[in-house]
């Protein structure tokens, strides 16, 4: 259970009176993160608790308290439960000093916990916890500090996904306010998609407004405003219109919350375009962007973030790995007699799992080995949703092969040589 650390092994020291004494030659310190402070606890290969504190999530807090757990032995294992941006500067001080921490998931913590005597909740408990976890295993993920290029990209990714988040909630709400006052427009549009139906909803969102403009007038006011056929837009509006002659109660006050949600939308898809060339100039600068784009229905902006969730793709021995992490790999559960039960797996990167799943939903709207693949399965009798899942793991299986051969993706495979 201690592999890596000679058990019973301990270095001889002087305390402070000038007496001898031994400290182990290993130990482990658990970490229970947190955004304004951390808990820290190390234990000995007993198990028994050698230093337990509380660390202020600052620079000179966190490397007062690295300097007293590095000096409590000549080895010490990390173990961090998070590993995003509550513990970026704790995780970026250790690598600068030369230490390595592993990722003990909260699932983990929370399911040893009841291993352990006692039914408190404390962040003392937990790091404790940690800390005896990846004593007893060896499993875990290392933890490494991203590069510049993928922090690069994490930041610009996470921002533009609560940006999407952002506005599909902001269409729904204009969906469901505009329902109640003027149904006949709502059904009309496809908002999330039609640019020229917002610019229509900041200035007309009742039927009388939109009969009293006309559609010749409405067409000019659209056309000023470059929108893309300013006819059809306005003539569509204006059947609307002419389909509901009755004014409904509260109709000016959400009018004028119409007005306001379609030009926050139209504010954030230009906030979204910025972000995207950010995206797409900082993905094109990494050097396998060209062999990651390559693969088709793989833009930049979901090769992005695949960079930012995948990490350090030499961690991945094989295609079966990266799969694995990906969430397509079933995971068997037998007991006894019940054998070749295969279930879901619960712990993969959704992310990563995301990435996959979008880049072959893309793939199969052209012609191509990905969309015969995908009618193959259908053919075979998989629903939509199991015919995309194993176009995703057969895509993954490529592109860990191309990037591991530095070749670009080609429709026929390549000629086998002789070794």
């Amino acid at each position: 259970m201690t592999a890596g650390c000679s058990l019973g092994r301990r270095h001889a020291v002087r305390n402070e009176e000038g007496q001898v004494s031994k400290r182990p030659g290993c130990v482990w310190c658990g970490i229970d993160a947190g955004k304004g402070h951390h808990w820290a606890a190390a234990v000995d290969e007993t198990g028994a608790t050698l230093w337990s504190r509380k660390i202020d999530n600052d620079e000179s807090a966190i490397l007062a308290a690295l300097g007293e757990i590095l000096d409590l032995a000549g080895e010490v294992h990390w173990a961090v439960d998070i590993s995003g941006t509550s513990s970026a500067l704790l995780l970026a001080l250790l690598a600068a000093h030369g230490q390595q921490a592993v990722h003990v998931p909260g699932r983990t913590v929370n399911r040893m916990s009841g291993a352990y005597r006692g039914e408190a909740k404390t962040d003392a408990r937990d790091a404790y916890v940690i800390a005896e976890t990846s004593r007893q295993r060896r499993d875990f993920v290392t933890i490494d500090v991203p590069a510049q290029l993928a922090a690069d990209l994490a930041l610009p990714t996470a921002h533009r996904a609560d940006l999407v988040a952002d506005r599909v909630r902001m269409i729904n709400r204009l969906r469901d306010v505009l329902t109640g006052v003027f149904p006949a427009l709502e059904r009309a549009f496809d908002y999330s998609a039609h640019k020229g139906a917002l610019v229509l909803l900041t200035g007309y969102q009742t039927p009388a407004a939109i009969r009293r403009r006309g559609r010749a007038r409405l067409t000019a006011w659209l056309a000023g405003r470059s929108v893309r056929g300013a006819d059809d837009v306005a003539a569509t509006a204006l059947e609307a219109a002419r389909a509901q002659q009755t004014a409904l109660p509260g109709e000016d006050v959400a009018a004028q919350i119409v007005a306001d949600l379609a030009a926050q939308i139209l504010a954030l898809d230009e906030r979204l375009k910025r972000i995207d060339r950010q995206i797409r100039d900082t993905f094109r600068s990494h050097p396998q962007a060209e062999i990651i784009e390559s693969l088709p229905g793989m833009g930049p902006i979901l090769g992005a973030e695949f960079v930012v969730a995948a990490g350090d793709l030499t961690a991945y021995a094989d295609a079966g790995h990266l799969a694995s992490a990906v969430g397509l790999v079933p995971v068997p559960r037998d007991s006894g007699r019940r054998t070749g039960n295969l279930h879901r797996p619960k712990r993969y990167s959704r992310r990563l799992r995301r990435v996959f799943y979008m880049s072959a939903q893309t793939s199969i709207i052209r012609d191509g080995p990905n969309r015969d693949f995908y009618l193959k399965k259908r053919g075979e009798g998989c629903k939509h949703v199991q015919a995309v899942i194993a176009l995703a793991r057969r895509r993954a299986s490529a592109l860990w092969a191309l990037l591991r051969d530095g070749r670009l993706f080609t429709p026929a495979p390549p000629v086998t040589q002789a070794a």
